[in-house]
């Protein structure tokens, strides 16, 4: 089975109140939606946490794809990340990778599956996308 899964976070402020969101599509049929909030975090803990909580929901290896308006998660998991672990969790200019648990807990559970990951342009004509951004945007509220 082929799984479709979008995801985003938010921020009122940064750091502030936040929010993550994902919902999971299974034959473009809305199977799940999962959210969550932390009162005082950054936009890109909420982007890296939206993914966290969705992929955390297979048990069995699953084909995934993962829709994400952030390219600060995606580049940062399928490029920077290789990177990043041999340079001992440094950045190019030698600081220290922020969000690095995120980040490592992210990549572990994505080593457990087959992902591909796609960006999509955020606020557009992408239904799921904005969909998922409501999402995110309500669970700041809670």
């Amino acid at each position: 089975m082929k799984y479709k899964i979008y995801t985003d976070g938010a921020c009122s402020g940064n750091p502030g109140p936040g929010g993550w969101a994902a919902i999971i599509l299974v034959d473009d049929k809305i199977e799940n939606e999962i959210s969550g909030s932390e009162n005082v975090t950054t936009n890109n803990k909420m982007e890296l946490l939206a993914p966290i909580k969705a992929i955390q929901k297979f048990k069995k290896k699953s084909e995934i794809s993962i829709y994400t308006d952030s390219t600060y998660v995606k580049d940062g998991i399928t490029m920077w990340i290789k990177k990043w672990e041999k340079n001992g969790w440094k950045t190019a200019s030698k600081k220290p990778v922020k969000n690095k648990e995120l980040w490592k807990k992210l990549n572990d559970l994505s080593s457990k599956h087959s992902i591909k990951w796609i960006w999509v342009k955020g606020h557009s004509q992408n239904k799921y996308n904005n969909m998922v951004d409501e999402l995110a945007q309500e669970a700041i509220k809670r």
